[in-house]
């Protein structure tokens, strides 16, 4: 399926630099176990999600605050590195955001979010980026920086008439003004409950179908293994397999969804389409160690874009 138009997106959320080991046991309390192997690599839901979307090809603009320390600079390189605008990245003298990863053998990884510099950054802030980019297609926020930062850029997003997109992790309630401010909501599965007044519940095509109705927004569950759900038109539940791949490593395919499904809904394709590819990217990173590293390059980014049929 070609692509239709180059988009323009703008990401305002986090950075964080992932500490990823890999262990067969992920210790109990008072328990030192030996792991397997550990790495360094660039992460935060907002920094991925833009990775994502650069590497299909869109014209990315991250905002964002990072701290003034090696993992700052190593972070505003990277992001220069995969192409990705980094004008409106401040620095502030304290120290960057970072993510101690665990993942266990069959591919499942437990997450702290130490925030860092990505809470010093401002609603003024992204309102003042906003303006000086001028033209873009879709903004995308995340909940790794204050919520009232988001809904600002969001607020803005909306005046213009910009569709905006809420990746509601990781998790935490979500706030009236956030919830009015975005035309698509994207929780996983556990997410989803948090949303659900119910708690717990299953994600069965009523419970999406309330839930869309209760908080009133667009709602897509990504669900794993399982691909993903979301509300046609006339209150139906689509459903979109996700390929059958080995997962090694699952940290980031949520990102790796939001950033292909943003792009795809920006390139001008359909719902489902840009449902699908978001599932097709992020089958493809669970396939690979590491966030950003597990994701395709740009040339296989470009096959995937053309599975689309």
């Amino acid at each position: 399926m070609g692509l239709k138009k180059i988009p323009t997106i703008v990401v305002v959320g986090s950075t964080m630099i992932d500490m990823i080991t890999y262990s067969q046991k992920i210790p109990n309390s008072g328990e030192t176990v030996i792991g397997d192997s550990f790495s360094l690599g660039f992460g935060g839901k907002g920094a991925n999600q833009a990775v994502m979307a650069a590497r299909l090809g869109a014209k990315v603009h991250m905002i964002n605050t990072v701290g003034n320390d090696v993992f700052g600079e190593s972070t505003i390189k990277n992001f220069k590195e995969q192409g990705v605008d980094t004008t409106y990245i401040s620095q502030v003298s304290m120290a960057s955001g970072v993510a101690p990863i665990w993942v266990e053998p069959d591919g499942t990884n437990r997450i702290i979010c130490v925030p860092g510099a990505n809470n010093e950054m401002r609603a003024d802030q992204v309102e003042e980026a906003l303006k000086s980019i001028g033209e873009f297609s879709i903004l995308i926020g995340q909940l790794e920086i204050p919520q009232e930062v988001t809904a600002a850029a969001f607020r803005f997003a909306r005046r213009l008439g910009i569709a905006t997109v809420l990746n509601p992790a990781p998790f935490a309630p979500l706030s009236k003004e956030l919830i009015e401010a975005s035309d698509w909501i994207i929780p996983n599965e556990s997410e989803f409950a948090g949303l659900n007044s119910k708690g717990n519940y299953p994600t069965s095509d009523d419970e999406i179908h309330r839930v869309a109705k209760e908080v009133g927004s667009k709602f897509i569950v990504t669900l794993g293994e399982k691909g993903a759900a979301f509300e046609n038109s006339d209150g139906s539940i689509n459903r979109v397999s996700a390929p059958i791949v080995k997962a090694i490593d699952t940290t980031g395919a949520g990102d790796a969804f939001v950033g292909a499904f943003a792009f795809a809904l920006a390139s001008g394709f359909d719902v489902k389409n840009s449902v699908s590819l978001g599932c097709i990217c992020a089958s493809d990173s669970v396939t690979r160690k590491g966030t950003q590293s597990s994701y395709p390059s740009k040339f296989e980014a470009e096959k995937l874009l053309a599975s689309l049929n």
